[in-house]
């Protein structure tokens, strides 16, 4: 069963659609848990690192172009920043 959360993809434009996405990942995951491959922090943290380092593959599989200017940084600090936020 694909998730509901590809169909928010698009829809994620601002820093709140960012924030409520990730809600709704949360939401997701309690609700169909079976449904993730990568159940516990360290597997879907290498999970993140392995699609990155393969995401110019899903880009070109999916007829879609690599999007431009993405700022890294901002990814790593929000990481970087959640090891400790409450």
């Amino acid at each position: 069963m694909k998730s509901k959360l590809v169909n928010e993809l698009d829809n994620v434009l601002t820093k709140e659609d960012f924030s409520k996405f990730i809600i709704n990942m949360i939401v997701d995951f309690k609700d169909h848990t079976d449904d993730w491959e990568n159940q516990d922090l360290l597997s879907f943290l290498e999970a993140i690192s392995g699609w990155v380092e393969d995401m110019d593959g899903f880009y070109v599989n999916q007829g879609k172009e690599f999007p431009d200017n993405i700022n890294w940084k901002v990814f790593a600090e929000i990481f970087y920043a959640a090891r400790v936020y409450e």
